[in-house]
């Protein structure tokens, strides 16, 4: 690949969604589970040129919209700490908690800053070595890595006082939740390139030898998904339950060996609440007992009984792929990107969010 324009090419596109045309008649549902991927679609207008019998269903594919509020609001009361300095990425400041959002504690003049990378905190850490440093670390196994790279440093180095409130999530595990869900009748996934780049194709062939569920993973320019979307749906109507990667350039099979060795040197693999879905086996990491000692709420004490939303919200089912967000009655009334009330609509990767700017019926 020289430009992304060789990905973007109309006139392959058009003979792409053709092809779709002339597979199947009958109704696919397929699931994109990657949040990246649902604001690709509305953006390009894929959904629109689709035949009406695929149903793109958009899944819980972004780690700031299944962070519980009971999270939220835990680092909320780590900011209101002494000497305790907030490092996060920018889509977590304003994710509504009980108890208000790291955006208004910022405005009541505790220490909460945007970095773009945890590496950032080990320069902030020796900055300010009278203050306590906690980076906000919520992600899938596509960020996990570097955090994992960035509490190794500090380990070397001696850093004492930065810390890692840790939400991260592992993806394979809720997709196995949802499709064994009855309710969403799922046919296939769109896998999520980013992962994917981490953690390989292994890691989702429960769907196909388990569930008879055929899944292809693709890259985010239209041609890629479109040609993922051809792939999938001829697997489907074949009932061939293969697991394919349409995205080779970036994604490998064993995946990237150096960020699983990471992955592996730093966390145990443990049981998460995804928001609105509840408790899954095996689908978060927390530091293992050799970095255990960087643990935000472990250091500072900090225990909190899971719970999540907001009166009204529908981000669980949103989430699930169980209902639009033009479905919840507060979308675009009380809920919108300025005030949001659910984490849906909060980060750039959010179902709502995707809906609110590009859904036609919301224009």
């Amino acid at each position: 690949m020289k430009f992304a324009d060789e990905f973007r090419n109309s006139e392959y596109a058009k003979k792409l969604v053709k092809k779709l045309n002339n597979i199947s008649s009958k109704r696919i549902n397929i699931m994109e589970v990657c949040g990246t991927h649902t604001m690709a679609i509305f953006r390009y207008g894929i959904r629109d040129v689709l035949p009406l019998n695929i149903n793109l269903i958009s899944g819980p594919g972004c780690p700031v919209c299944v962070t519980p509020q009971s999270y939220i609001d835990a680092v909320i009361t780590l900011c209101t700490k002494e000497d305790v300095i907030i490092a996060t990425f920018g889509d977590m400041m304003r994710v509504p908690g009980k108890k208000g959002s790291l955006s208004k504690k910022k405005e009541e003049g505790f220490d909460v800053r945007i970095v773009y990378s945890p590496m950032d905190c080990l320069v902030m850490a020796s900055q300010n070595p009278s203050k306590k440093i906690v980076f906000l670390s919520v992600g899938f196994e596509t960020t996990a890595p570097i955090t994992s790279l960035t509490v190794i440093e500090a380990k070397k180095n001696n850093i004492k006082n930065l810390f890692f409130a840790t939400a991260n999530k592992i993806v394979p595990p809720i997709m196995e939740a949802l499709v064994q869900d009855k309710d969403l009748n799922i046919d296939g996934f769109l896998l999520p390139g980013h992962v994917c780049a981490i953690i390989g194709m292994k890691p989702y062939e429960f769907l196909s030898g388990k569930y008879n569920t055929p899944a292809v993973v693709t890259g985010f320019e239209p041609l890629d998904i479109l040609q993922g979307l051809n792939t999938l749906v001829n697997l489907i109507s074949k009932k061939d339950y293969r697991i394919m990667n349409e995205y080779k350039r970036i994604v490998k099979t064993g995946g990237n060996p150096y960020a699983l060795e990471y992955l592996s040197e730093t966390f145990n693999i443990v049981d998460s609440s995804w928001r609105g879905i509840g408790r899954i086996s095996g689908s978060g990491m927390e530091f293992n007992s050799k970095y255990e000692g960087y643990d935000a709420l472990k250091h500072f004490g900090i225990e909190y009984e899971d719970y999540d939303g907001s009166p009204g919200c529908k981000c669980g089912e949103i989430l699930k792929g169980k209902i639009k967000p033009t479905d919840c009655p507060l979308f675009k009334k009380h809920c919108t990107p300025e005030n949001p009330v659910g984490s849906c609509m909060v980060s750039s990767e959010g179902t709502c969010a995707a809906y609110y700017r590009y859904h036609k019926d919301t224009m």
